[in-house]
């Protein structure tokens, strides 16, 4: 039961219900450390409302009692961006999981902050549909979650990231007013883009509780290929061909021989070539019609693939791509949290972030282990240090200033959080930071929103 002397607590509990108000540490404690175990604080309690009126209500009585709050999706985050540092209330947006009727017209639906992307697949599929962004946490990321840190994934290459799938959105904002722009109008440029600002914010200016998002055509054919490669530049080059080649491409996934390794002795799934190739690249192409004849095609005219493997049934396909999606767990599975570094260089910079990011890593610590993989249709890179302890953080500040110098972005889709914000200057100028921190104290001048993420305290 919720402790009725304590004013805030009994706030709360007239707003979602004693029920939805947690206390109990043992049951706390699964919303105040995040998935890579590197960030975690205790929250005053952990409310769960169910609408978006709630989530305003919550959001008010927590200014009435002069507490700050903490937004917080699927927990599936790598930077600590949605646990608690000093007792804030976390608002969690799992309950918000109404799915609306798909509109086929339009191609659209409208999504509850909680509902999972799996879940989002499930329900657009059965119209005939299919949501732009995937990821290996579909079971748990959730839509509120990845509008948030505007999340990319796997399918990128094809469909964009969360940014191009949303049409509007239902938020409250740090002063309990809501805002709702749920039209899925394609075109509205009444004014400032409101919706746009709130994607990739963070929780620093507003809650997100449900959005318009855009769905596409299901297209039911596919094939998936894993191609032997001989260095990144080789999978760069094979990329080239088979966009300039293909129509469908949906995925382009790198992977080296250190990080497959590690998934055959973590996670079970081997490669299936009988000899070790320094790289992999994993290909899904999709298609109304059968497209595995069109991708051989291309493939073979490859002189930089040394070995293929391709599978078109369903089983066949989830094995290849395991072989990427393990890398999470098996990483996870060595040592003590590693240090995760999301990033992304200019495409023709690729080769030299993979050749030089293990380099800068072990000259800081001759003992870590670099692990690599990501997307190379964007040049996205997720750069994996086993080894160093959970707050040292001079690996992670010789990886971003390398990153910088490439003329990259020291956050692709994972967020900025609280691991990255020292390092903010890496990304953007003076100028940039001025006008956001504005943005920031316009809206939530009192810093009641996710305190340290993004602009530190």
């Amino acid at each position: 039961m919720t402790d009725r002397d304590d004013p805030l607590l009994a706030a709360l509990a007239d707003i979602v219900g004693d029920r939805h108000v947690l206390t109990d540490p043992s049951v706390t404690a699964a919303y105040e450390t995040d998935w890579s175990r590197r960030w975690s604080g205790r929250s005053r309690c952990v409310v769960r409302p169910a609408s978006t009126d709630q989530v305003a209500e919550v959001v008010r009585a927590c200014i009435a009692h002069d507490v700050n709050v903490v937004p917080q999706g699927g927990n599936t985050g790598l930077v600590g961006g949605g646990v608690p540092r000093n007792g804030e209330v976390v608002v969690t947006t799992g309950r918000l999981t109404e799915l609306g009727p798909v509109g086929a017209v339009a191609g659209q639906v409208t999504a509850g902050a909680g509902v999972t992307i799996a879940a989002l697949h499930d329900h657009a599929a059965a119209a005939g549909f299919t949501y732009g962004v995937d990821l290996g946490s579909r079971d748990s990321a959730t839509v509120g979650g990845t509008i948030a840190t505007e999340a990319g994934g796997v399918r990128v290459v094809r469909y964009g990231s969360t940014r191009a799938q949303v049409l509007g959105v239902e938020a409250v904002l740090p002063d309990g007013s809501v805002i709702s722009r749920l039209e899925g109008l394609v075109k509205d440029n009444v004014g400032y883009d409101l919706p746009g600002l709130l994607i990739g914010s963070e929780g620093t200016l507003g809650i997100v509780t449900r959005a318009r998002l855009k769905l596409h055509p299901r297209e039911d054919h596919r094939v998936v290929a894993l191609l032997a490669l001989d260095s990144v530049s080789d999978a760069l080059e094979v990329f080239s061909e088979l966009r300039a080649s293909l129509d469908g491409l949906a995925g382009v996934e790198l992977m080296t021989a250190d990080g497959l390794d590690l998934v055959a002795e973590h996670a079970g799934a081997t490669s299936p070539f009988a000899d070790r190739h320094p790289v992999c690249l994993l290909v899904e192409l999709v298609g109304r019609a059968d497209p595995t004849e069109d991708l051989a095609g291309v493939v073979g005219d490859l002189a930089v693939v040394r070995d293929a493997a391709v599978a078109t049934d369903p089983n066949g396909r989830a094995g290849l791509w395991r072989l990427r999606e393990a890398h999470t767990e098996a990483i996870a599975a060595v040592g003590p949290p590693p240090h995760k570094l999301d990033v992304s260089v200019p495409l023709p910079a690729l080769p030299t972030l993979a050749e030089r990011a293990p380099q800068v890593v072990a000259e800081v610590d001759a003992s870590a282990r670099t692990v690599l993989f990501g997307h190379v249709g964007d040049g996205n890179l997720h750069v994996n240090v086993i080894g160093p302890d959970s707050g040292d953080d001079r690996v992670d500040v010789a990886v971003l200033e390398l990153v910088a110098e490439l003329g990259g972005s020291i956050s692709a889709e994972h967020g900025i959080g609280v691991q990255k914000v020292a390092h903010v200057g890496l990304g953007r100028g003076e100028a940039d930071r001025t006008a956001m921190r504005r943005i920031k104290d316009a809206l939530d001048p009192d810093g009641r929103f996710n305190p340290g993420v993004l602009f530190g305290i």
